[in-house]
């Protein structure tokens, strides 16, 4: 082995899906994670009794970066345009104005997007924010959405 083996290692290539349910909003709503790397795929998954269907797609990416415990080279597949755009578009806004909106309005769901902000800043991941059309047949969405919903069924049966 020679020593440049030893130079730091590549940041790992991650592809996560993530999807959140909501029946009714608010009211009972799950989150669902699928993580991919290497060949090897993670499940994950929860629910919260009172929510709303944005508050769980934004606690999906949430969880899924927080179970990352290096920095990763990510792809992130959401079909939610709230947590794309938010991340992608308003955020820096929004921190400009101390969390509020363009229109001067306090930013809904401010705990979630301060958490993910933080998560995003300070781990070092490089993360490609990618759309992808809910319920069209895609996969990964599938699997996120069909784990979203398991995370309603563990609320309600009080799991």
């Amino acid at each position: 082995m020679t020593a440049q083996s030893h130079h730091t290692e590549a940041h790992k290539h991650v592809v996560i899906y993530t999807d959140g349910a909501c029946k009714g909003n608010p009211g009972p709503g799950g989150w669902g994670v699928l993580l991919k790397s290497a060949g090897v795929e993670k499940e994950l998954f929860g629910g919260e009794l009172t929510t709303t269907n944005n508050r769980m797609e934004l606690l999906a990416v949430i969880m899924a970066l927080e179970a990352l415990k290096k920095p990763c080279q990510i792809k992130l597949h959401a079909d939610s345009q709230y947590v794309l755009k938010g991340m992608t578009e308003w955020l820096v806004g929004w921190k400009a104005k101390g969390w509020k909106t363009a229109s001067k309005q306090p930013v809904k769901n401010v705990d979630l997007w301060q958490r993910l902000d933080a998560l995003v800043s300070g781990s070092g991941h490089h993360i490609e924010w990618l759309w992808v059309k809910g319920h069209n047949g895609d996969p990964g969405n599938e699997r996120a959405d069909k784990l979203a919903n398991q995370g309603v069924e563990q609320a309600l049966s009080g799991g």
